[in-house]
Parts: structure tokens; C-alpha cells; sequence
């Protein structure tokens, strides 16, 4: 997109945003509503899709229903709204969703200029490849005289054209306009190797006929974090996402799960934890909160890695490794702030 339609869009979603009434209030409003209004993308294998039943499920999905549990105290009370990569943002500043939760690359322009803020890293995705098993590739640096097919957009060209100039990799390149056109013809065989997102190079693995077939190389070339995306200006509701987002991380930190909240909460012997429960320190009251918001959604959701494993890792149909989502102390990127 150009600079000058960049431009027009953040004053546009600027008007907006000074227009909204109760901009400033969004956790009243949810409290009122009895329900929040959480937008995802539809479809997106492991990270928010609709079942056969109607019932919303995946990575992005349970971070709704964390907050829902924190705010409203129940993990079950979210009405999610799908919206497309065209316009998700005018969704949140017309305030038909109380948040986003998509796979939106966190970029300065994102969080400086468009009148919204990213909360935080839920999920750091990243650039990859995908090759057919038979073909024995093993890694990038493996992928000599191999033609590639290259979507555009989100920067995917570019650092492509750096990586294989990088490390001296001759390739041929085909460029698409979509990621869906490079699949397609990939899978139909004129390519040998598709690169995109690791999301969505799992989740399309997963969509095929035959997904052992296919294996997504361990190289990530690129650094693309995305999180949980609020309206500019309402301080108390980006501080509530935010805290949401690390009581997920630090209950996994701390080894409390869905299972052992309970018995946590009757005894333990880390201060860390009753912290975190809210039996030693006020954590709900500069929220707006009770002090059992944390409790809730460790026993209604899971902490972190639960979270993670169930939706796209080991225990998914996706069974991705966790990488740089492992936490600080065993190897990834995920770290939270401590609460006392």
C-alpha cells in the first residue's frame, strides 16, 4: 500500500476514533454488554475457525476467551466477529469489536499512526518454506536450483531476495499476487517449494488431502510478532489486554495449569503464585477487576503453553515445535514482567 493511501487511511481512522462515543470506557461497556466482541480471522487453521457446530476454536480464539474470563468472568461469553484483512481496523474504531486478535504483523506504522495500539507478542510468527516430502529437502540452505513460488505483501519478496542472495542460493523464482494463488500452484505441481508465514504454511499443510506429504523447513527468515490489537486512548482496557496476555505467560512460568489452579489456591508455598491469584497482592483493583480475574482464566482457558499445545502445537493436528513462543528460560522469546 502507498504512503499516500497509508496516509489517508490513519486520518480517517483518526476522525473516527475522537468521534466514537465511550472510546474511553471499553471495559464498562463489556461489563454492560455482559459479553465482548473479540474480531479474528475467519478460517485460519489452529488460530480461530469455526467447527461444523458453530463453535469458535484456535490459538487467537482462546486469548478472547482469556479476557472474557478476566473481565466478564466467564470464558464463554465472546461473540467473535470475522473480519478480513481489507479492513479490520475500521471494525475496532467504529467500536463493532472491543478488540482484535488476528495475525497482523506488529509494525511501527501499525502502532504509531493509525489510532490503535498492540497490546503485546502473543505469537511470533515468521517467514519459512514448505517443500513435498519426496523431495528430500531438509532445510533452506538445501533448496539449489529448486523453484520457488512468492506471494506478495507483508514484506514475504523482499526477504526472500535477501536470504537466498544471503547465502549464495540459486533458485527460480515465481512470483504471485496471493499466498492462496502460490499454494495452488504449488500443490498442482508448478513449483517445488512454497514460502509464506509459518502460520499459514501449517494451516494449509493441514488443509490438504495428504498434510505428510508436505514438510515446512525449520528456517524462519523473517521476525513478524503479532498481538492483540485495542483502540488509542483508552489506557485502562490496553492495560487489562496487556496483563491478560502475561498472566498467561507467568502461570506457565510458574507450572500453574488449568489442573493445579485449585489446589494452588488452597496451599502453596511460592509467593510468586499467590500473587498471581490475587491472595497477597491487589492485582484486580487498578483494573477495575476482582482480585480472582487471573484464577479464572488459568482454570477456565490454561496458562500459556496449555494454550499453544492444544491449538497448534503437539497435541493440534498442526503440531508445531514452539521455537521462539517457548518461554525466555527454555529458549524462546516469551517474558513477562513480574507482578509484586
Amino acid at each position: 500500500m502507498g504512503g499516500r493511501i497509508w496516509q489517508v487511511l490513519a486520518a480517517l481512522i483518526l476522525t473516527i476514533v475522537w468521534s466514537t462515543p465511550g472510546a474511553a470506557v471499553t471495559l464498562d461497556l463489556v461489563k454492560q454488554r455482559g459479553e465482548l466482541n473479540c474480531g479474528v480471522a475467519g478460517g485460519v487453521r489452529g488460530f480461530s475457525d469455526a467447527d461444523e457446530t458453530g463453535r469458535w476454536q484456535g490459538f487467537n480464539v482462546d486469548i478472547c476467551r482469556a479476557l472474557a474470563a478476566a473481565v466478564i468472568g466467564s470464558s464463554e461469553k465472546v461473540a467473535y466477529v470475522p473480519l478480513t484483512d481489507k479492513a479490520p481496523l475500521t471494525a475496532l474504531m467504529s467500536g463493532r469489536v472491543d478488540l482484535i486478535v488476528m495475525d497482523t504483523p506488529w509494525t511501527l506504522t501499525l502502532d504509531s499512526s493509525l489510532g490503535v495500539r498492540v497490546v503485546g507478542a502473543s505469537y511470533y510468527d515468521g517467514q519459512s518454506f514448505m517443500v513435498q516430502t519426496r523431495l528430500g529437502r531438509k532445510s533452506a540452505l538445501e533448496l539449489e536450483g529448486a523453484s520457488v513460488c512468492v506471494p506478495a505483501g507483508e514484506g514475504l519478496e523482499d526477504h526472500f531476495d535477501e536470504y537466498v542472495k544471503e547465502h549464495d542460493i540459486r533458485v527460480k523464482s515465481i512470483r504471485h499476487e496471493t499466498f492462496s494463488q502460490a499454494a495452488r500452484v504449488f500443490v498442482n505441481g508448478g513449483c517445488d517449494v512454497l514460502t509464506g508465514n509459518r502460520t499459514r504454511l501449517y494451516g494449509f499443510r493441514q488443509s490438504l488431502e495428504r498434510p505428510g506429504a508436505y514438510l515446512v523447513l525449520p528456517e524462519v527468515i523473517s521476525r513478524q510478532p503479532f498481538g492483540p490489537i485495542v483502540r488509542r486512548g483508552d489506557d485502562g482496557w490496553f492495560a487489562i489486554v496487556r496483563w491478560v496476555l502475561h498472566a498467561l505467560i507467568i502461570a506457565e512460568e510458574y507450572g500453574v495449569t488449568s489442573a493445579s489452579v485449585d489446589e494452588a489456591l488452597k496451599k502453596n508455598d511460592d509467593p510468586r503464585v499467590s500473587a498471581l491469584l490475587g491472595q497477597t497482592v491487589p492485582i484486580g483493583r487498578g483494573f477495575g477487576l476482582d482480585e480472582r480475574w487471573a484464577y479464572r482464566i488459568i482454570k477456565q482457558v490454561g496458562n500459556y503453553g496449555e494454550i499453544f499445545e492444544r491449538t497448534v502445537g503437539h497435541l493440534s493436528p498442526l503440531k508445531m515445535d514452539r521455537g521462539l513462543n517457548a518461554l525466555w528460560n527454555r529458549g524462546g522469546l516469551h517474558y513477562a514482567p513480574p507482578i509484586p
